[in-house]
């Protein structure tokens, strides 16, 4: 059964600003909570006011683990003055540039959903270079030039854990689409060209793909602790050690072998001297020795 949020999270999501439509929302909160299962933190690119947050910080309070938005709060290319998506709410009068971090605090709070989210203030591929934590799921919805969604896809798609999940939004095919959603549908033709994930869902706009896990390499399974395994059918030497000249029993380890005729005392302890034999550093010795 598909995961749903509850219908105060949706109401929160629907009431927040945004332009992401319930389907597609729907459709990123399932892929959500299954990505949480690995018990890894959930990202997204492009947080703009946190709509979309809220559906990925409630997954990740149902996973227990935490959503991370990375947004430079400056407003997208499409965003700015004179643009079909701007919206003159969201810039600040004293600076005269958008700034959309306070409406995305106040959604959050709003949908009690604070604790489990951090945010991180800054451009999306700084944040990348300095990141080394594997991620259950990328969610890339930033800029949506050939710059900006290329960079956020070679800074992101690197970490997402095998069998973790890269969600692209704005996937439009036609070229009609080209401002708004032709650099995402290239990078979702990247992801699928480079062989390492393989999609599993589609809504909309909406694109899941699957990191898909490693392969052994052709050949079989190497032996363990890059030791050469025996040839079939015989059994290897003990590590480090020379075998033994045929017909022979090897020496035990790091013991010089008794001199012939006699028998190696146990432990490694020199044999007592044979009776009538002056001890080593005797008198008895050093006047033999004379």
């Amino acid at each position: 059964m598909t995961a749903a949020p509850q219908p105060e999270i949706l109401a929160a999501f629907e009431a927040a600003k945004g332009f992401m439509p319930v389907d597609e929302g729907l459709a990123l909160y399932a892929a959500a909570v299954e990505a949480g299962r690995l018990g890894l933190p959930l990202l997204e690119v492009g947080t703009y006011c946190g709509r979309s947050t809220i559906l990925l910080a409630d997954a990740a309070r149902r996973a227990g683990v935490t959503a991370l938005t990375v947004d430079h709060h400056r407003g997208s290319e499409e965003q700015q003055p004179g643009w079909e998506y701007h919206d003159p709410q969201t810039v600040d009068p004293e600076i005269g540039l958008m700034d959309t971090l306070p409406a995305f605090r106040r959604t959050l709070h709003k949908a009690g959903l604070e604790e489990h989210v951090v945010a991180l203030v800054g451009r999306s591929p700084q944040i990348a270079a300095l990141w080394n934590t594997p991620l259950a799921l990328v969610f890339v919805d930033g800029g949506h030039t050939d710059e900006h969604a290329g960079a956020d896809y070679a800074g992101w798609a690197p970490h997402v854990a095998p069998g973790g999940l890269l969600v692209i939004h704005d996937v439009f095919p036609d070229p009609e689409d080209e401002f708004t959603g032709q650099a995402p549908y290239r990078v979702y033709l990247r992801a699928l060209e480079s062989g390492e994930f393989t999609e599993i869902a589609v809504t909309g706009s909406l694109r899941v793909l699957r990191r898909t896990p490693p392969t052994a390499p052709a050949g079989g399974t190497p032996a363990p602790d890059d030791r050469a395994s025996a040839p079939e059918g015989e059994t290897p030497a003990p590590e480090d050690r020379a075998p033994a000249p045929e017909g022979q029993t090897p020496a035990p380890e790091d013991r010089a072998p008794a001199p012939e005729g006699q028998t190696p005392a146990p432990g490694g302890r020199a044999s007592a001297p044979r009776p009538g034999t002056p001890a080593p550093g005797s008198a008895a010795s050093a006047a033999a020795r004379r």
